[in-house]
């Protein structure tokens, strides 16, 4: 992950921007103290991190993508149709 300072963040504010939406990857906007330091991403990228967390945090959704990733990894798979035919 790249790193700056906050005032190289902010006089380039358009560039950086630019870079981290193109890159897909976060910036580190770093400060004196630490614990001032913020990382700043793509909200499309942000979204799918949380939908990630939440997945992880639910035992029995997290178990159902699991099983089905290990039937799909065996092979275990049948193909139908999402909507009905007319």
């Amino acid at each position: 992950m790249r790193a700056i300072t906050y005032s190289s963040f902010r006089n380039n504010l358009k560039e950086n921007i630019r870079q981290i939406r193109e890159d897909a990857e976060p910036l580190l906007v770093t400060n004196k103290d630490a614990e001032d330091n913020i990382i700043v991403m793509n909200q499309s990228d942000y979204d799918s991190l949380m939908e990630t967390l939440r997945i992880y945090r639910n035992p029995v959704m997290y178990e159902r993508i699991r099983r089905g990733m290990q039937q799909a990894a065996d092979g275990d798979v049948a193909e139908h149709s999402l909507l009905p035919e007319d």
